[in-house]
């Protein structure tokens, strides 16, 4: 593939145009705001207004595999409201479409694993809208012959975002929850993944994009503050004013995810396996 349009260019999509970039790809990549346009020009991205619709049928031509980043909003995906009309008037017909997911669709397993083909019990408003926005996406590359893929990812650290900034910075909350666990993800082996997938492109394929540790917030803040020489933040309740809304959204959940066809399928591995290998790659980038 030459070309990627990213619609949604913030941390993963970043990420991955930067990849592509670095394979010899034309990377185009939308952002709503001038300064974030100016952000992607920067990187060597062309920047996309995505209310331009000139602009946005231009990407979707040259542009044979389509990555949808952005979150869904209560009247659905915006990348579906926003690429599928430019398909059309740009008369693209994308080797690769990827949509990204969250691992939210499956709600709480009571710390038993989650898989792909299992039924989807979304427990927050967040996680049914990415449930409607998935079943969207697969409904279009059915009725348009598009190859679409879902990757539900876990929750995404790296470089700039991960338990060493927030124990630095102070926003860090140590919050027990007996036997809860839940998985999280480089956003380079995130990133690896979704290149992956375009080199083997399945419709309809979906993916968990995950490490291979599923494990206690409370272990990884402890170890990182031990590791970074600082003193662990307060305690509090999950209830606490201090804990933001996302971060209370993930200690509802109480689950394992697999990655097993991701690496079985796509030939994928990640590079860091754990939160622990993870941590030490965000602390070298320092």
């Amino acid at each position: 593939m030459t070309g990627l349009l990213i619609f949604g260019g913030g941390y993963l999509g970043q990420a991955v145009g930067r990849m592509a970039r670095d394979a010899g790809m034309n990377v185009a990549a939308t952002s709503r705001s001038p300064e974030g346009r100016a952000a992607l020009q920067a990187q060597g991205f062309v920047a996309i207004d995505p209310a331009d619709e000139a602009q946005m049928a231009s990407a979707t031509r040259n542009a044979p595999a389509v990555l949808i980043t952005v979150q869904p909003d209560a009247q659905g995906c915006p990348g579906l409201r926003a690429v599928i009309p430019a398909l059309s008037r740009a008369g693209a017909w994308p080797d690769w479409i990827g949509y990204v997911s969250s691992t939210a669709v499956y709600g709480d397993r009571n710390g038993g694993w989650a898989f792909e083909d299992d039924a989807l019990n979304a427990a927050t408003v967040e996680g049914a809208r990415r449930v409607k926005a998935e079943t969207g996406w697969l409904d279009i590359g059915r009725g348009m012959g598009l190859t679409v893929q879902l990757f539900r990812l876990s929750a995404i650290y790296g470089p700039g975002r991960s338990v060493a900034d927030r124990l630095r910075d102070g926003r860090a909350r140590l919050t027990i929850q007996p036997g809860q666990v839940f998985n999280r993800i480089h956003v380079d082996d995130a990133a690896r993944l979704l290149m992956a997938s375009m080199r083997r492109p399945r419709p309809g394929g979906i993916y968990n994009v995950t490490d291979d540790a599923p494990s206690p917030a409370e272990t990884v803040i402890r170890h990182a503050a031990a590791r970074l020489g600082l003193p662990l933040p307060p305690q509090v309740d999950l209830n606490d004013p201090s804990i933001s809304d996302a971060m209370r959204r993930f200690y509802l959940d109480n689950k394992r995810v697999s990655n097993a066809r991701a690496k079985a399928e796509l030939g994928w591995r990640p590079a860091y396996p754990s939160w622990r290998e993870g941590l030490e790659a965000v602390l070298a980038a320092d």
